[in-house]
């Protein structure tokens, strides 16, 4: 499947149509789609487990979303999904797992906070660093990379210089890692979906505080 998705996904960037997606996406129709979708059902009791709460799958659309950016392209060059963990908070934790041209990654977190999680976040870093960097430091040495911080610098209010000045610039929190094309994919990617959950376990204690 790896194979077939990324030699779709590359002609897919060369010849970026309506045109040729019409010609040919019986791939993505009779192949990708239902593999993605079988994938999202299977991991879904299993990741609950891991997640400690259900989870909810969802499959990215193949089709861009144009309006407001400068690529008018149409279509995505990759598979993503996603299952977001069901609890009563805005800002529910999710995992995640893309094919692209070229990589295969799985990972976890929220791409980006709204304000009043990314306030309670900063002050959960501020006030309980070690923890929270011992968390970060668990989920990195499986393998895991933080997204770069949005902001260049620590924003006011915290010291310039403060320890987890990093992880205060970040306006959300994902960590992803690339898992190569496995023989099983679903004992490839609930390994690593136990590798990261810590990372979500601490976003819904902040999301719930």
């Amino acid at each position: 499947m790896f194979a077939i998705a990324q030699a779709f996904y590359k002609t897919l960037a060369a010849h970026n149509s309506r045109d040729w997606w019409d010609t040919n996406r019986g791939t993505y129709d009779k192949e990708l789609k239902p593999f993605a979708l079988a994938l999202l059902d299977d991991l879904s009791a299993p990741l609950a487990e891991i997640a400690g709460e259900p989870v909810k799958g969802k499959l990215f659309r193949p089709h861009r979303d144009v309006r407001f950016s400068k690529d008018k392209t149409p279509y995505n060059t990759h598979l993503h999904m996603m299952w977001e963990m069901q609890v009563d908070v805005a800002e529910a934790p999710v995992f995640f797992f893309g094919i692209g041209t070229d990589y295969v990654t799985a990972g976890a977190g929220r791409m980006g906070f709204d304000k009043p999680m990314l306030e309670d976040w900063r002050k959960f870093v501020d006030l309980d660093t070690k923890r929270v960097q011992n968390i970060i430091a668990g989920v990195q040495s499986h393998g895991f990379a933080l997204r770069e911080p949005a902001l260049k610098r620590v924003p006011s209010g915290f010291a310039p210089d403060h320890p987890a000045g990093n992880l205060l610039r970040m306006k959300g929190c994902v960590a992803t890692k690339d898992i190569g094309t496995p023989a099983d994919i679903k004992g490839a990617l609930l390994t690593a979906f136990r590798e990261v959950a810590p990372l979500n376990h601490l976003l819904l204690q902040i999301a719930e505080a």
